[in-house]
């Protein structure tokens, strides 16, 4: 089956990931596959992770293709340990995620993900918990609006939040379109802005549906706890929200902190850094993959080493 989603910084995620012929990578966002194939073509074993049961047709198809090779565990990020322990593999050698909503599912209408598109108001990555219809049918204006400037970054999130509450009392949301329209008047349908009125909105009611920040979040912790000592972790991300959160990550777990340096004298309380960067910073796509790839323009990559140190566990100051 060929899949219908281009796999953002491949050349990148399989140089940092040095897969080769008997080593054991989780790739934590499946989809359709792509980084998947690329690591198995290297001779490496995959543990495939999603959360969305559309994909399971690519993942037959890879199957078939690598027999004995790979194996897809229906599972959110948080359940990278478990899974990998399900597996019953022996070490893990390599972790990567790509982070965000992919075009393909962009693409299905019935899936909700797209203003663009008609469909329900759904947006789950999988097919449990509460829709997009819930929260915006349900949640009080204080919890909508923050969501919408938190995740969204909408400087005029009150105002979607009354116009959205005003409405539903009227008649409840069911629709992308109907949804995408109510924002849109709500912000003086700047249609002719660089973006779509709808984007930021439907961005952070996405990111509150599926709990991404949170999964991820968790996600890079079990990923420290069960990676082996040489073991690699790459993260593509296509926000700064998510680049933020893995770039402090790994700014805590390499010792380089502020106020802290893996250099000082050991303090009691001091831990030994658990990764170390493969580079510094993240890296971008270049402009031949820009120029058939738009998607790629957000995407930034980054990528770190695990050492031999016990792993922190949770991120400090996580909420409980």
């Amino acid at each position: 089956m060929t899949s219908p989603h281009a796999p953002v910084l491949l050349a990148e995620v399989i140089e940092a990931l040095a897969p080769k012929a008997g080593d054991v990578i989780i790739d934590a966002t499946f989809g359709a596959g792509g980084y998947t194939r690329a690591i198995l073509e290297r001779g490496a074993e995959v543990v495939a992770l999603d959360r969305d049961p559309t994909v399971q047709p690519f993942a037959d198809a890879v199957a078939r293709d690598f027999p004995g090779q790979f194996q897809l565990i229906r599972t959110p990020f948080s359940g990278l340990a478990e899974a990998f322990e399900e597996s019953g593999k022996a070490k893990l050698d390599g972790a990567v995620f790509d982070i965000g909503v992919s075009s393909m599912q962009l693409d299905q209408a019935e899936r909700g993900f797209s203003f663009m598109r008609d469909g329900p108001l759904d947006m789950r990555m999988s097919d449990e918990g509460a829709t997009a219809a819930d929260i915006v049918n349900t949640w009080d204006h204080g919890p909508l609006a923050h969501i919408f400037k938190l995740y969204g970054d909408e400087r005029q999130s009150g105002r979607v939040a009354t116009a959205i509450l005003r409405r539903r009392v009227e008649q409840p949301f069911t629709r992308t379109l109907d949804l995408a329209e109510v924002v849109e008047k709500a912000l003086g349908g700047r249609r002719g802005a660089a973006i779509h009125p709808a984007t930021r909105v439907f961005q952070a009611l996405r990111i509150a549906v599926n709990d991404e920040l949170g999964e991820l979040e968790r996600g890079l912790e079990a990923a420290e706890a069960t990676l082996a000592p040489g073991g690699r972790l790459v993260v593509v991300t296509f926000h700064s929200l998510e680049d933020r959160m893995v770039k402090a990550f790994l700014t805590e777990r390499t010792g380089n902190a502020p106020g802290g340096s893996r250099h000082a004298p050991v303090a009691v309380e001091t831990r030994k850094p658990s990764f170390d960067l493969l580079f510094k910073g993240a890296r971008e796509a270049g402009e031949p993959e820009l120029a058939s790839n738009p998607r790629a323009r957000s995407a930034k990559i980054r990528a770190a080493v695990r050492t031999d140190a016990p792993a922190w566990g949770a991120m400090k100051g996580r909420a409980a």
